[in-house]
C-alpha cells in the first residue's frame, strides 16, 4: 500500500520545480508573442502583457510569397503525412521480411540498414539532388515524400524489425491454418499488433521531417512549394528585431507537432520500450 511520506512530498515538489524550469521558455515565448510592439523592449520578458494582442499572429498570417506561412504549413503537413505513410508501409513490410527470414542475407541486410542510419544524410546530397532532378522530383511535394521515404526507411526498418523479432509467431501460424493468405496475415493480424512501433516511427519521422530545414531548402529551392521551416527562414530574415512576430511564427510551427505528439505519446513510449527489448 502506498504511503504519502515527507520524502514523497519532497520528490513531488522537486518534480514541480523541474517542470516549471522546462516550461519557462514556453511561457516567455507566449508572453512576448502576445505583447504589442510598444511593450516588447520596454518591459521584462517575464512580465505579462498589459494589453494582450494577437496583432503579431495576424501579421504573420498575412505574409505572402516565399514567406507565406499558410502555404508552408500546408506543404509541411502534406509532406510529413505522406512520408510517414510511406515509411510505415515499406518499413513494416521490410522489417517483417528481415525478422522472419532465417537466411544469411536477412542479417546482412539488417546490418546495411544500421550503417545507413549511422551515415550522415548530407554525404549523399549531391548525387541525390542529381538523381531527383533527372527524375523531375525536385520542387514538388511528391518528390520530397519519395526523398524522405528513402532517407528515413532504415530507421523505420530498424524499429519494426526489433518489434517483429520480439513478437511470437502463434497468431500468424493460427491464421495460416485457418486459410489466410500471407497478405491477409500481415495486414489484418501482424500490422495491427505493431501499433506501438507504428507510433514510434510516426513520431520520430514526423519530428525529423517537420523540423528539417536543409533538405527542403536544397530540393525545393526556387519553387512555390516551400515547407514551414524554409518559410520561417525567409520571414524572419525580413525582420530586424520584431520578437513578437518571430515568436508568433515559432508558436505556429510548434502547435501541429505538439498536438500529434500528445495524441501518440503512449504509442511512442510503448514502441521505444519494445524496440529496445527486441
Amino acid at each position: 500500500m502506498f504511503r504519502y511520506t515527507k520524502l514523497s512530498a519532497l520528490r513531488e515538489v522537486v518534480f514541480w520545480l523541474v517542470a516549471l524550469v522546462y516550461l519557462a521558455p514556453f511561457y516567455v515565448l507566449v508572453v512576448i508573442a502576445l505583447k504589442p510592439d510598444t511593450e516588447v523592449f520596454s518591459t521584462s520578458p517575464l512580465a505579462p502583457p498589459s494589453s494582450p494582442s494577437i496583432a503579431s499572429f495576424q501579421k504573420v498570417l498575412r505574409a505572402t510569397g516565399e514567406s507565406d506561412i499558410k502555404i508552408g504549413l500546408l506543404n509541411s503537413l502534406l509532406i510529413t503525412a505522406g512520408s510517414i505513410l510511406v515509411l510505415v508501409l515499406l518499413g513494416a513490410l521490410t522489417g517483417y521480411v528481415i525478422a522472419r527470414s532465417t537466411r544469411a542475407w536477412s542479417r546482412i541486410t539488417f546490418y546495411l540498414f544500421l550503417i545507413a542510419i549511422i551515415l550522415p544524410i548530407q554525404l549523399g546530397t549531391v548525387p541525390l539532388y542529381i538523381g531527383a532532378r533527372a527524375a523531375h522530383l525536385t520542387g514538388s511535394t511528391l518528390g520530397m515524400i519519395v526523398l524522405y521515404g528513402g532517407l528515413l526507411l532504415p530507421l523505420s526498418v530498424f524499429i519494426y524489425a526489433g518489434f517483429f523479432r520480439g513478437m511470437g509467431t502463434e497468431y500468424e501460424e493460427a491464421a495460416a491454418i485457418d486459410g489466410a493468405s500471407p497478405t491477409q496475415i500481415f495486414f489484418r493480424i501482424v500490422l495491427p499488433l505493431m501499433a506501438p512501433a507504428t507510433g514510434t516511427v510516426a513520431i520520430l519521422a514526423g519530428l525529423i521531417i517537420w523540423n528539417d530545414f536543409f533538405t527542403p531548402l536544397i530540393f525545393l529551392g526556387g519553387s512555390s512549394q516551400q515547407t514551414l521551416p524554409v518559410a520561417m527562414y525567409y520571414y524572419i530574415g525580413s525582420l530586424v528585431s520584431q520578437w513578437n512576430q518571430i515568436f508568433a511564427i515559432v508558436i505556429f510551427s510548434m502547435i501541429p507537432i505538439l498536438l500529434f505528439y500528445l495524441f501518440a505519446q503512449k504509442r511512442f513510449i510503448q514502441g521505444f520500450a519494445g524496440g529496445l527489448k527486441g
